[in-house]
């Protein structure tokens, strides 16, 4: 009798009266109620393992206990996400004990089923082992119909299939893995592509608006679609040499649209990894060689600085080589030695431009020069259509705080009038001095001469509006008087 009494005392005494014990245990009346009298209790971690409830009901499969934290309404919400001291959420705790059901009511609530513990294992990789040892795949099948990455990788570069090698085999967890490793590579494989497609489309999108051009536009066109298809490449994890940082030379007249390619370049390299932003800033020499001795390495810094994790676009490079080799006052030899200094860095892209003759003294100054500087670029000048076809296109697209904007071209400008006017108004040699930078001040003239031949009655919202070909032609020979007379 009194035997039987201490084995009743001894029942008494072990059964739980935590909150984490409840949560072992199932007891879900004496959970609810516990957690009702003192609802911070909810994410309480326990004196060891730093668990909370959701660990502990997770990890003992207590699916009621985790339906009813999940589901809990009170002013405070469930951790989701709350690591215990091995950096092991819920998840991965249903996970290594074979927990199906609590696996299952967890990934319809959202739980992060790519989380990693402090050893870098996920979730499916704790499900492997446990299905090692049990031969029970019912877990390792939860998290996959969830699209758990069969080829994620733990801190020792292990997948879950490589941690099938270490134990006695299992050709149907092996089948089971090898199956979704195929579908995940193969969506992989369509989202890719449809993703490196998506980046070609934006980046045709953004050529088409440039003006002739066209074996630049061709090159462009190669070269992006290779950087793409290496960023597809990778993504699907495969293993490639990575490119050299894709310094460039643009070599052209001014006007001829070397500032817009970098634009664009910068975009596209910011688009496919290689840059973190897409900001291009541009110098010239007056930005980067001081006046004295000691001024122009850190004002050539300076300026480097700025344009850390973009493009460095250095437009009139050739400025910064001396006419005459003995010219030893000259300092442009130290910005581009500062410059060249940090190339091969991988936190910058340099653009040099310039015209094409000057720019090969540049090219020859410096022995480093051409193998870093692995694209070059050559900008021919527009015809007078394709000058025709900037205006028209200048006009389609002006922005609200433009000058122009809400100005349109009466109907007889067309492309063919405009290029005659072009042609008979400045000669070859003018128009290779500008190009396409003749475009925005001749129309600004333009629109001075509509304001000069209006008069105040006039009624026509459509005239007040509207420039014709008489404006172009005056805003063309304005343009010409103010210094670029024939020649």
């Amino acid at each position: 009798m009194q035997r039987n009494q201490e084995n009743q005392r001894s029942t008494r005494s072990t059964k739980p009266t935590t909150i984490h014990g409840f949560a072992q245990s199932g007891d879900l009346l004496s959970f609810q109620k516990l957690l009702r009298d003192n609802p911070s209790l909810l994410n309480d971690r326990n004196p060891v393992m730093a668990q909370t409830p959701l660990h502990v009901s997770a990890g003992y499969n207590k699916f009621e206990i985790v339906k009813c934290l999940l589901d809990w309404q009170g002013s405070e919400k469930v951790e989701l996400e709350a690591k215990n001291m091995y950096g092991e959420t819920p998840l991965h705790m249903a996970a290594k004990n074979g927990c199906s059901e609590a696996a299952r009511l967890l990934l319809a609530h959202g739980a992060f089923i790519e989380a990693k513990a402090n050893n870098g294992m996920t979730p499916l990789h704790l499900a492997v082992w446990f299905s090692l040892r049990s031969e029970d795949c019912s877990t390792v099948k939860t998290l996959l119909e969830y699209n758990a990455d069969c080829s994620a990788k733990d801190d020792e570069g292990m997948t879950p299939l490589n941690h099938l090698s270490l134990g006695p085999g299992n050709e149907k967890l092996r089948n089971l893995l090898n199956k979704h490793l195929e579908q995940q590579r193969k969506q992989k494989a369509l989202e890719a592509c449809s993703e490196t497609q998506g980046k070609m489309d934006e980046l045709e999108r953004a050529i088409s608006n440039v003006v002739g051009l066209h074996e630049l536009k061709t090159q462009l066109r190669t070269w992006a679609k290779g950087m793409l298809l290496d960023e597809r490449r990778r993504a699907l994890g495969l293993k490639i040499g990575f490119r050299r940082p894709p310094h460039m030379a643009f070599m052209g007249n001014p006007g001829t649209g070397k500032t817009m390619i970098a634009r664009i370049l910068g975009k596209l390299l910011h688009m496919v990894g290689i840059l973190p932003t897409d900001k291009v800033t541009e110098v010239q020499r007056t930005d980067l060689v001081g006046e004295f001795v000691g001024h122009t390495g850190p004002k050539t810094r300076k300026k480097i600085k700025e344009a850390e994790g973009g493009i460095l676009f250095v437009d009139e490079a050739y400025r910064l080589i001396p006419m005459q080799k003995a010219d030893d006052k000259d300092y442009g030899l130290e910005a581009l030695e500062e410059i060249m200094s940090v190339m091969d860095s991988g936190k910058i892209v340099v653009v040099f431009a310039g015209y094409k003759e000057p720019m090969m003294r540049v090219i020859s100054s410096n022995e480093g020069f051409c193998r870093r500087v692995t694209k070059f670029f050559y900008f021919d000048d527009f015809s007078v259509e394709e000058l025709a076809l900037i205006l028209h296109q200048k006009m389609n697209d002006q922005v609200e705080d433009s000058l122009l904007y809400g100005f349109k071209l009466h109907s007889s400008c067309t492309i063919e009038a405009v290029s005659k006017l072009i042609e008979k108004e400045m000669t070859e040699k003018q128009r290779k001095e500008m190009n396409g930078g003749l475009i925005d001040p001749m129309l600004v003239n333009a629109r001075e001469n509509l304001d000069l031949r209006l008069s105040f009655d006039c009624v026509s919202e459509d005239e007040l509006l509207t420039i014709t070909l008489e404006d172009l032609e005056a805003g063309i020979r304005l343009l010409v008087r103010e210094g670029h007379g024939k020649s």
